[in-house]
């Protein structure tokens, strides 16, 4: 899988926890000490951050080996990463290494038990991911949940056109300034939130394109879907609020065409072994 992350990116990354020097492997003196490192999960789960792990180590003067690509799913003690350098130089980073995909593991693995649930019910349906990441972590999360079966809702405020009742606020009629939008950005397609499915049903009238039915129950979300899809065949009706793997299925079984959530992002990290030996 393509998908770009800058070497600023991965140098901040790096700087924030390796300043100048390692204070311990110098005070030890085995800096220069051959040395290798073999990277694997701890019980079976699905791999991500792994190709940025490997070019942090690189990064850092030592030789990293894939084993296992992001987007596959390892056993637990199953070698992911084999990386070779000394001691000085595995020490400098191995720590980031290892939180990146230990982090990034974490959001594949519950974006593809989410998929599974979803797909179990309706193999049509989409998961989202929102941009409702962690500040500072956009590049790795999407790219985790990507790993994971996922598509991206939303890259950031100017990929797409998605009105919410924050912006409604500022209107007084919002069901008029749908055309306008579409107008002004032929391109793109229009969508709005709904609280309600009346309100979900007066914006696609309206000539919106995509509506995302916010926190509705599972039994008025599938009636919605059951009117609207006659009436508006190309409209792509989204499910957002609260989904999650536990009830993924119910929401993907009413017949809508996407799961929007942030869930994937927020949970226990993967538990990523860096075992150490002398070469």
């Amino acid at each position: 899988m393509m998908f770009y992350i800058s070497d600023d990116y991965i140098e901040e990354l790096i700087h924030e926890d390796l300043q100048h020097m390692d204070l311990t492997t110098l005070s030890m003196g085995i800096e220069e000490a051959p040395g290798q490192i073999t990277a694997f999960p701890k019980r079976g789960c699905l791999l991500a951050g792994v190709e940025e792990a490997a070019r942090i180590f690189e990064k850092c003067g030592a030789r990293a080996e894939i084993l296992i690509p992001s987007g596959t799913r390892a056993e637990g003690g199953e070698s992911c990463l084999l990386v070779r350098g000394t001691a000085g130089r595995l020490h400098a980073c191995y720590k980031l290494a290892q939180n990146v995909m230990e982090y990034s593991s974490g959001i594949a693995t519950r974006t593809a038990a989410m998929l599974e649930a979803a797909r179990a019910e309706n193999p049509g349906v989409h998961v989202a991911v929102t941009r409702k990441h962690f500040p500072g972590a956009k590049a790795l999360s999407l790219k985790a949940a990507l790993a994971g079966g996922a598509s991206l809702h939303r890259l950031g405020l100017s990929d797409s056109i998605l009105a919410f009742d924050q912006h409604r606020v500022f209107t007084d009629d919002f069901i008029a300034l749908i055309p306008r939008m579409a107008k002004a950005f032929p391109e793109k397609k229009i969508e709005a939130e709904a609280d309600s499915p009346e309100e979900a049903m007066s914006y696609l009238r309206a000539g919106a394109d995509m509506v995302q039915c916010e926190r509705f129950a599972p039994e008025a979300l599938s009636a919605f879907v059951k009117e609207a899809k006659p009436a508006f065949p190309k409209a792509v009706i989204a499910a957002a609020g609260g989904i999650n793997a536990a009830n993924a299925g119910e929401y993907a079984a009413t017949g809508v065409d996407i799961l929007v959530t942030s869930w994937v992002y927020f949970g226990k990290p993967e538990d990523i072994k860096m075992k150490f030996s002398r070469i």
